[in-house]
C-alpha cells in the first residue's frame, strides 16, 4: 500500500469523464488500497481514481461514524433537499466555498472491490461526499456549482496559496 501524489487543479485530467471499472482483480485491490491510503494521508473523506491521474469510475469515501465505502461505477438518487456546504476538495486544496447545489439524502448504488453491487443511502455530510466524489468521476469539481462570481474569488485565493507555496 503506497500514497500516490493527488492531481491538482487546473491540471486537465481532472476535466476528464473516467471509464467504468471492468476489471475487479488484485491491482483494483491494490490501487483501493493506495487510495484509502491517500485519503486519509490527506486528511480526506472521499477520493476518487481520477484524483490520483487513474480515470476509472471508482472512489473511497470515509465520512465520520459511517463505514469505508469503495464504489465503484457509483450511481445516486436525489432523495432530498438542496443544503449549504462549506465545500472543500484535495484536488484544490487550501480553499474552500459553500456551495447550494448538493442535496442531504440520496440512495447510493455502486459495485464493492469484489464487483458486488450494493445499495446504501447516504444522509448530511456522507450524501454531499457521494455527490461530490460522483462529480469527479464526471470531470466536474465543487468549484463548479459556484456562481462565477465566487469561482473566480475561490481559483484568485487558491492561486495566491500556490504561489506562495513555490516562493517557500
Amino acid at each position: 500500500m503506497s500514497r500516490r501524489p493527488v492531481v491538482h487543479h487546473p491540471d486537465p485530467r481532472l476535466r476528464q469523464v473516467s471509464r467504468p471499472v471492468e476489471q475487479f482483480d488484485e491491482s483494483l485491490r491494490a490501487l483501493v488500497d493506495d487510495m484509502v491510503k491517500t485519503m486519509h494521508e490527506e486528511e480526506g473523506i472521499g477520493l476518487a481514481a481520477v484524483q490520483i491521474g487513474v480515470h476509472l469510475r471508482l472512489a473511497v469515501m470515509k465520512v465520520g461514524d459511517n463505514p469505508l465505502r469503495v464504489l465503484a461505477n457509483p450511481e445516486y438518487e436525489k432523495l432530498g433537499q438542496p443544503m449549504d456546504l462549506d465545500e472543500g476538495c484535495l484536488s484544490v486544496p487550501g480553499v474552500r466555498d459553500t456551495t447550494k447545489t448538493r442535496v442531504d439524502h440520496v440512495r447510493v448504488r455502486a459495485q464493492d472491490v469484489n464487483g458486488e453491487w450494493y445499495e446504501f443511502e447516504a444522509h448530511g455530510l456522507e450524501a454531499a461526499c457521494v455527490q461530490h466524489e460522483c462529480d469527479h468521476i464526471d470531470g466536474r469539481l465543487y468549484i463548479d456549482h459556484l456562481s462565477e462570481l465566487r469561482r473566480k474569488r475561490v481559483l484568485k485565493r487558491y492561486q495566491k496559496l500556490r504561489k506562495e507555496a513555490v516562493a517557500g
